[in-house]
C-alpha cells in the first residue's frame, strides 16, 4: 500500500500518517523529517539544505527530490509507504511519478483530508508550545495540568504566531491556491479520494484504513 496524504494545515496529516504506518505496517516518509535528519547528520545534501533553511527560504525541489531518491534506495518494489508533506506542488508530483516509475512503483491512492475552516482554526489556534522544551499542547484536546504551564519543565507555554487566527486564514488561502493544481492532477489520474477530516482522529483513521483495504 502506497498513499499520499494531502490536506490543509490542521488537517492532521502527520497524526494520520504515523497511525497508518503502525496499522498498515508500512514506512512513514515525511520530507520534513528527511530534511532535518540530513541536516543533523551533516550530509552533503544536509549542508546544502541548511543554507536555505537558515535564510528562511524554501529548500529547492531538486534537493528535496534527491533526499527522497536516496531514502527510497533502500525500498524494494513491493514495499509500501505513507508520504506526508510531499508532493507540495505539480512539479514535485511529476518528479515523484518519475522516481517511482524507475523503481517499478506507483501510488495507490492520494487521500485529501478535507477539513473545514472552522475546524482548522479550532485545532491550530488552540495549540500551545513550551517556550523551553518545545512540547506541544492543545487547550482543548491535550491541555497541560496547570494552565499555560509545561507539565515537563514548568516553563510558560506560548502560542506561535503561525497559530493565530488571522495567520491561519492567510495560510489556508495560500495552501488552497497551491494545492488546486495537485488536486486536478491526481483527479485526472483517478488517484484522488476525498475524506472528511472534521471528525476525531480515530474516525478519520478508520475511513482511510477502509480505503486501503480496497487496494
Amino acid at each position: 500500500m502506497r498513499l499520499i496524504l494531502l490536506g490543509p494545515p490542521g488537517a492532521g496529516k502527520g497524526t494520520q500518517a504515523k497511525s497508518l504506518s503502525e496499522r498498515l505496517k508500512v514506512s512513514h516518509i515525511s520530507t520534513g523529517d528527511l530534511l532535518r535528519d540530513n541536516v543533523k547528520r551533516d550530509t552533503g545534501l544536509g549542508k546544502s539544505a541548511r543554507a536555505y533553511m537558515e535564510r528562511g527560504d524554501l529548500v529547492p525541489d531538486e534537493l528535496v527530490n534527491r533526499m527522497l531518491v536516496e531514502h527510497l534506495n533502500s525500498f524494494g518494489p513491493q514495499d509500501g509507504f505513507i508520504l506526508d508533506g510531499y508532493p507540495r506542488n505539480l512539479a514535485q508530483a511529476k518528479s515523484l511519478d518519475t522516481i517511482l516509475r524507475g523503481r517499478g512503483m506507483d501510488i495507490d491512492y492520494v487521500v485529501y483530508l478535507d477539513t473545514s475552516e472552522a475546524v482548522i482554526i479550532q485545532r491550530l489556534s488552540g495549540r500551545r508550545v513550551c517556550s523551553a522544551c518545545n512540547i506541544n499542547y492543545h487547550i482543548k484536546n491535550m491541555p497541560p495540568k496547570r494552565d499555560m504551564v509545561c507539565d515537563k519543565c514548568g516553563r510558560p507555554l506560548q502560542q506561535r504566531v503561525d497559530d493565530r487566527e488571522e495567520t491561519i486564514k492567510n495560510r489556508l488561502v495560500v495552501y488552497l491556491k497551491e494545492v488546486a493544481s495537485l488536486i486536478d492532477y491526481y483527479e485526472q489520474r483517478k488517484k484522488l479520494v476525498r475524506i472528511s477530516a472534521d471528525d476525531d482522529a480515530p474516525v478519520v483513521l478508520n475511513k482511510i484504513i477502509e480505503l486501503a483495504g480496497r487496494a
